[in-house]
């Protein structure tokens, strides 16, 4: 299944994909066998209310497609799409988690993840412009899996770590290097608004395979500037839903962004710094493209 947020008349609204075209979630849902006990108004909603059982939701789902089909919205590639979760309560980063970027860093592999936090505002949908180039002359990419929960979790053991993760988006993490190295806080450079494009759709584990084996790619202008597979972390993705919800509540919607292989512009040399015009996409396979100008 395939959850995105799309734009309909001003107002964002969840859909999901079938074959190439949009459904209303809302409208699939309304008046169904069994009433939703809260309106689903969005990405999140949708989790918190069927995210324990995403399998018998897309079931639903297809099924009410076929008996209203006045719900499709249009062609996907037709519509404005914005990040799969727009309100997540929490977005979760976590650094130096492949050992060929912690490499390129000079550091030390490390022997706990790396965590820090950005902000629902930093997120922008998967072909909106990244407007961060009037405030910094070092913006940089870091192309990343992100992990979106799909029910609340605290303490999980690793073997079932994966059983509360709904799915998988793909996230740009651009990083405004001369903020983030002002200080000893990553933040000023990582939580920059309307920085960091997420999407095109979150994408359940049923569909993807595999999480640790995603061949993941970005590229500048055309170029290839990072290549990589998930297999390559250090900490894979049960360990890091493990590690974080040993201190921290992790609730339907919150995003876990997984960290970047090397490559970024950073440690070229020259540095490679995305300046206005530059057209910057990241590919996750099984997940999506993201595709971004720089402005």
């Amino acid at each position: 299944m395939k959850l995105v947020s799309f734009n309909s008349a001003g107002s964002w609204r969840p859909g999901v994909v079938l074959g190439s075209g949009v459904f209303n979630v809302e409208m699939l849902l309304k008046g169904g066998s069994s009433a939703d006990t809260h309106r689903i108004s969005s990405v999140r909603d949708l989790l918190c209310e069927h995210g324990a059982a995403l399998p018998k939701l897309s079931e639903r789902l297809i099924a009410a497609a076929r008996e209203k089909p006045q719900a499709e919205i249009g062609p996907l590639d037709t519509l404005r799409l914005g990040p799969p979760v727009l309100n997540p309560a929490k977005v979760l980063c976590i650094g130096l988690n492949y050992n060929d970027h912690v490499a390129e860093t000079g550091r030390a592999l490390p022997s706990h993840p790396d965590v820090f936090a950005k902000f629902a505002s930093t997120l922008i949908g998967p072909y909106d412009e990244v407007r961060c180039s009037n405030i910094t002359q070092n913006l940089d990419f870091e192309g990343e899996l992100a992990i979106v929960i799909g029910r609340e979790c605290r303490a999980v053991a690793v073997e079932n770590a994966l059983d509360f993760v709904a799915g998988v988006t793909v996230l740009n993490d651009v990083t405004a290097r001369d903020l983030q190295y002002r200080g000893t806080q990553w933040l000023p450079g990582k939580a920059v608004d309307a920085s960091t494009p997420c999407g095109p759709a979150l994408v359940t584990l049923d569909e993807v395979g595999d999480v640790q084996n995603l061949d993941i790619e970005t590229r500048v202008n055309g170029v290839q500037v990072q290549a990589s597979n998930t297999r390559y972390m250090i900490f894979p993705v049960r360990e890091l839903v493990t590690y974080i919800s040993y201190f921290l509540t992790l609730s339907p919607g919150d995003i876990i962004t997984t960290g970047t292989p090397q490559g970024i512009g950073a440690k070229r040399q020259p540095p490679l710094w995305l300046k206005p015009g530059d057209t910057v996409e990241v590919e996750l396979q099984h997940v999506g493209v993201l595709r971004n100008i720089v402005r």
